[in-house]
């Protein structure tokens, strides 16, 4: 087939795009800004756009189908053209089920810790020699990009993020998949700006579960009230499986499962992990493999890529990065690293970046969040704000907002880099949370100074 992405550059889009083409498909694209790494990989496969922009001219009627991604607008002009030329158009997710209409399909829904869950199912699987379809929402090692169709598989494997479809497709992404196995691993308001009460965003994750197939699978964190709300409603041709933390110890600031085979180290951490990995273990028995199969791979996992990463560490310091911005993930991640290293001061650092944590109504939600850290920094970029044409928020307010009178609010990147250089205490862990980069921060500097 012949298909042409719209914004190709896209994180999900150039995935995808690479995916289709190394199944033999012609792929062209369009963008108007392509960045790294995106750039990179799409040269790789020579299907880097020549130039940037948008040229109607390289929609034509031998196009089989063009897929749209978020980024391009209503009126970009290869979108009308398409139109006017009829020619099929899919948003990726729709696409990716169009091409796994015919498989078993398992989806990762929740506010929080899908990538994660995703990651760790996507491991053992491999690790089990199975072949599946997958698309997740970071880099995991082991596979060289974020989404994969195999002629092989039978089973695919979907990131389900609530976010909408394309500017002329505003579905969540996750009600197009249709899933067999569907997770939810919990519900905390995001996104105010497609979704502006909690009400509706809750409404979302209702009609997920409602899309499951019938004699399908609902797996959920049970200390959920909101999910627990769900499930009661679900009709009975879902089976319902519900998990909860998997038991585990910390030992010399190693973390241990507790199984049936004893205890085994992994090297992820954190309650909200055992959560995830709880998760995974319900999909991959509800796929045919065993538990010592999971457990014997799960040991390897080294997460994905921005979630709790660990950057750089020596005998006294340790740098993680993380993709965490909603007020859920930040305290979750904030408690996850504390409780790892309990006797080391922590710093956490967070950037507002989303429109959800720049939203001046929606910062309240913050409160309180990051207690556990014992030094506090939030930055934002100015820039952002503009271009996200958005108010401009006070650092007052921010720090009002936070409940934290000793958090520190920073607005410049220079300004930034300087005041975390300045920490010299003898242990400590930094903890940089963002959706974005810092405005370019450059963490390779940081690193070689701090540790």
């Amino acid at each position: 087939m012949r298909l042409h992405f719209i914004a190709i550059g896209g994180a999900a889009m150039h995935n995808i795009a690479i995916a289709v083409h190394l199944k033999g498909n012609t792929v062209t694209g369009s963008d108007d800004e392509i960045f790294e790494p995106s750039r990179s990989r799409l040269n790789s496969h020579g299907l880097l756009p020549f130039r940037p922009g948008w040229y109607p001219e390289k929609i034509t009627s031998d196009i089989d189908a063009v897929i749209l991604g978020m980024h391009a607008l209503k009126d970009n002009p290869e979108l009308i053209r398409a139109q006017e030329l009829g020619i099929k158009i899919y948003s990726f997710p729709e696409y990716l089920y169009e091409q796994t209409k015919n498989k078993k399909r398992i989806v990762i829904g929740g506010s929080h810790g899908k990538t994660t869950i995703t990651s760790m199912i996507m491991h053992v699987f491999k690790k089990c020699s199975k072949h599946f379809d997958y698309m997740v929402g970071s880099q995991i090692e082991g596979f060289d990009t974020m989404a994969g169709l195999d002629e092989q598989a039978d089973t695919a494997v979907f990131e389900g993020d609530e976010y909408l479809s394309s500017s002329i497709d505003l579905r969540p992404k996750f009600h197009l998949y249709l899933p067999h196995i569907a997770v939810i691993s919990g519900i905390a308001w995001d996104h105010i700006n497609v979704f502006p009460t909690f009400d509706i965003y809750y409404r979302q994750f209702e009609i997920f579960a409602q899309k499951i197939q019938p004699g399908g699978s609902l797996i959920y964190f049970e200390k959920d009230d909101h999910i627990l709300k769900i499930v009661e409603k679900l009709n009975n041709r879902t089976k319902k499986i519900p998990y909860n933390t998997h038991k585990f110890s910390v030992k010399n600031g190693e973390t241990y499962l507790s199984t049936p085979q004893g205890d085994i180290k992994v090297p992820f951490f954190g309650t909200h992990n055992m959560q995830n990995v709880s998760a995974a273990l319900m999909v991959c028995r509800e796929s045919g493999i065993s538990d010592n199969d999971f457990y014997n791979a799960i040991t390897t996992f080294k997460g994905a890529k921005k979630r709790l990463q660990l950057l750089v560490q020596n005998e006294h310091r340790a740098i993680f990065s993380d993709f965490a911005h909603s007020p859920s993930k930040l305290k979750a991640t904030i408690e996850a690293v504390k409780n790892q290293f309990p006797d080391r001061v922590l710093i956490a650092c967070m950037e507002l970046h989303t429109f959800s944590s720049l939203n001046k109504d929606f910062l309240k939600e913050y409160e309180g969040s990051m207690t556990k850290a014992d030094i506090k920094v939030i930055f934002y970029n100015p820039d952002t704000i503009l271009h996200k044409q958005m108010e401009m928020i006070d650092p007052a307010y921010i720090k009002m907002v936070f409940g934290h009178p000793d958090l520190i609010v920073i607005n410049d990147r220079k300004k930034l880099t300087e005041t975390l250089q300045r920490f010299d205490m003898p242990d400590f862990t930094l903890l940089m949370m963002s959706s974005g980069n810092f405005a370019g921060l450059d963490y390779q500097k940081l690193t070689d100074t701090l540790i």
